[in-house]
C-alpha cells in the first residue's frame, strides 16, 4: 500500500489526503486483476490433481479387482479408489451447481453478463476447425471486412489509417492488420488499449500471439502504442522487449510499444481540482483518461502529412 500511495503524492500535493480505506480499496483492485496472471498455474495445479486422482482410482481398481462403484476392501489402494470416485461425484455436482448459478446470476447482474460475454467473444474468435463444439465464428467475417476496407481506403486515397481497439476489438485490429498487404501494413499504425493481446491470447495461444508474433506485427506496423492499467483483470502490456528485438528494425523503435501503465483511478481522492471521487475503472472507459487523448493525437500527427485532407470527404482514423 505505501507504494500506491506514493505514485499518487509523490511530486503532486494535490491529491488531497491520505485515506487507508481508498488505499486498501485501490490495492484490492490491484490483487483481483493480478489473479489473471495465475490462471495458467491454478489451472496447471487442477489438472494434475485431476490427472492423479484419475489414476489412483484406475490403479485401485485395478489392485483390488473391483469396478469402481462397488464395493471396495480395506487396502489403501481400494480406500484411494474410493476417494476418488467420491471426490470426482462432489465435483461434478459442483460445477453444474456453479453452471446454473452464473446462469441465473447474468440476468439480474450487469457484471456478470459482461463477463461471460467476454469469455463468449474469445470463444467465438476462433474457427470450428479449432474447436469443433465452437459456435459460429465471427472472426472469419469481420476480420477478412475490416482488412477489406483497410486496403480499399488506403488504396483510393493513398492515406494513412490510425485503427484503435479495446479489449477483443484489439485482437480483432491485429488480426486484420496481419493479413494486410506489405506496402499498406506499412501505412497503418496501432492503439490498442485494455488488449489481451498477450496476457490471454500470448500465453494460452502462443504460436499465434507469443512474443516473436507481436514483435513481428510492431516491426511491420507504421507504429504501434498500448495503454493498459494495473487494475485491469483482462488488458495488459505487450512485454516486447529489446532482447527478442536485437536488430531494432521497423518503426522508431519496435520495442517501444507499451505506455507506463496508466493511473486508475485518474486522481487519489478528492480535492479542489478534482471534488468529485473518481471511480476505479479497471477494464472499462480509457477514453475518459487524459492520456489516451495524448497518445491519440501523438499518432495523428506522426500521420498527418500523409492523410488527405478532410474537404475530400476522407477519414484518417478507423476503430474497432
Amino acid at each position: 500500500m505505501p507504494q500506491i500511495e506514493a505514485e499518487y503524492f509523490d511530486g503532486d500535493p494535490g491529491e488531497g489526503r491520505r485515506d487507508r480505506v481508498r488505499t486498501r480499496r485501490i490495492a484490492g483492485t490491484r490483487a483481483r486483476a493480478a489473479l489473471t496472471d495465475v490462471a495458467p498455474l491454478i489451472v496447471g495445479v487442477v489438472s494434475g490433481a485431476t490427472l492423479l486422482l484419475g489414476a489412483a482410482a484406475v490403479g485401485g481398481a485395478w489392485a483390488s479387482g473391483e469396478v469402481p462403484g462397488r464395493s471396495f476392501g480395506e487396502g489403501p489402494a481400494e480406500s484411494a479408489a474410493e476417494a476418488a470416485q467420491a471426490l470426482g461425484s462432489w465435483l461434478i455436482g459442483f460445477g453444474f451447481i456453479l453452471f446454473v448459478t452464473m446462469g441465473r446470476r447474468a440476468y439480474r447482474d450487469a457484471s456478470a453478463r459482461r463477463t461471460i460475454g467476454i469469455l463468449w467473444d474469445v470463444g467465438t474468435f476462433w474457427p470450428r476447425a479449432a474447436h469443433p463444439f465452437a459456435p459460429p465464428c465471427y472472426a472469419e467475417r469481420a476480420v477478412p471486412d475490416l482488412t477489406w476496407r483497410m486496403c480499399t481506403w488506403t488504396g483510393r486515397t493513398g492515406g494513412r489509417l490510425v485503427i484503435s481497439g479495446h479489449s477483443q476489438g484489439s485482437v480483432l485490429a491485429a488480426a486484420a492488420v496481419w493479413q494486410l498487404p506489405a506496402d499498406t501494413r506499412k501505412r497503418v499504425a496501432l492503439l490498442t488499449y485494455g488488449s489481451p493481446l498477450e496476457r490471454l491470447y500470448g500465453r494460452w495461444f502462443p504460436a499465434y500471439f507469443g512474443p516473436k508474433a507481436l514483435l513481428e506485427l510492431s516491426s511491420e506496423v507504421d507504429c504501434w502504442r498500448n495503454l493498459w492499467r494495473r487494475t485491469d483483470p483482462i488488458g495488459g502490456p505487450m512485454l516486447i522487449t529489446a532482447e527478442t528485438d536485437p536488430a531494432g528494425d521497423g518503426c522508431d523503435d519496435p520495442t517501444d510499444v507499451d505506455r507506463q501503465a496508466l493511473k486508475d483511478p485518474v486522481v487519489y481522492g478528492r480535492s479542489e481540482r478534482h471534488p468529485l471521487p473518481e471511480p476505479i475503472l479497471g477494464h472499462s472507459d480509457y477514453q475518459a483518461h487524459p492520456d489516451f487523448a495524448k497518445e491519440r493525437a501523438a499518432l495523428l500527427d506522426r500521420l498527418t502529412p500523409a492523410v488527405p485532407r478532410q474537404a475530400q470527404g476522407s477519414s484518417g482514423r478507423s476503430s474497432a
